[in-house]
């Protein structure tokens, strides 16, 4: 697939507050990127945003009580052509019907290519398809339920090469979206160095944590790392008012290094082995 094939969409999700019986509008925007060799025709339509189990893998077809927000969007310009190295905004609007229940509801506008079909190289008919999503993470005011923990908080202690994997689960009991703020924090144990500072944007993550669903979060620390050593490290997790900090040192250690240790443990021991038989043989020759 050649470069000519794709686009930007902005912002790739935004969060929009609702009132029951009433209209709310947004905006997103589509780049034609100035590299591209012709214009772009694009079609945009309304799915229902969900995820499925704790990876969180999204989930663009089920719907669901928190994803009838598909039904009360309405795209006012579905179709279009971008000339390259210009942009165009999507308009659209949201009716809130009267009866809307109170939380979070949940959509996504998904741009996808409007082009017909073209014939490849070798002259075989193609489809050129690319398609990206706009997410709409929506709250309707009203009575919301705010309630959800943090699971799990845990960091390994030993890993054999980098990198050094942290996790967390998080659970959310409510019916609106949260945010859960975690953040990193890595020294060398022996100099003490920096390898990490949890007030840096890399390290310092905000993720959402969707209603009546549980998320197990990974995050990597990779640069900066002993090959052979120990490394102190810190997640401080903060969510809905409560927090949750794990601190430990993990030890880093190459397998081929603990099959050398290993391997000169034995060659000591066959060693001293050696020496306390011939002890033993000269003792009775002695006798």
């Amino acid at each position: 697939m050649d470069g000519t094939n794709f686009f930007t969409v902005t912002p790739m999700s935004q969060r929009l507050s609702l009132e029951a019986g009433k209209t709310a509008e947004g905006t997103i925007t589509i780049i034609n990127p100035n590299d591209s060799a012709e214009d772009l025709n694009y079609k945009a339509y309304v799915a229902p945003y969900g995820v499925v189990g704790e990876g969180y893998e999204a989930d663009l077809t089920t719907d669901s009580k928190y994803n009838m927000i598909k039904d009360w969007i309405t795209i006012e310009n579905p179709t279009g052509t971008i000339e390259p190295n210009k942009t165009s905004e999507i308009k659209f609007k949201v009716k809130v019907p009267g009866n809307a229940p109170a939380g979070g509801q949940y959509a996504a506008i998904i741009i996808t290519r409007n082009d017909d079909t073209k014939a490849s190289e070798n002259g075989v008919a193609v489809k050129d398809i690319f398609e990206m999503a706009s997410l709409i993470y929506a709250d309707v005011a009203g009575e919301t339920v705010r309630k959800g923990e943090i699971l799990s908080n845990e960091i390994p202690g030993f890993v054999a090469n980098p990198p050094i994997v942290l996790s967390a689960q998080i659970s959310n009991e409510g019916n609106i979206h949260e945010n859960a703020t975690i953040i990193i924090k890595a020294t060398n144990f022996f100099t003490g160095d920096v390898i990490v500072e949890g007030d840096t944007e890399e390290h310092y993550y905000s993720e959402i944590i969707m209603p009546e669903t549980t998320r197990y979060i990974t995050r990597e620390i990779s640069e900066g790392l002993p090959l052979l050593g120990a490394v102190k490290v810190e997640q401080t997790i903060y969510y809905q008012g409560n927090s949750s900090t794990n601190e430990k040192t993990v030890i880093i250690c190459p397998i081929w290094f603990l099959l050398l240790v290993v391997a000169s443990i034995a060659a000591i021991v066959a060693a001293i082995v050696m020496i306390v038989r011939k002890h033993k043989k000269k003792a009775k020759w002695a006798e």
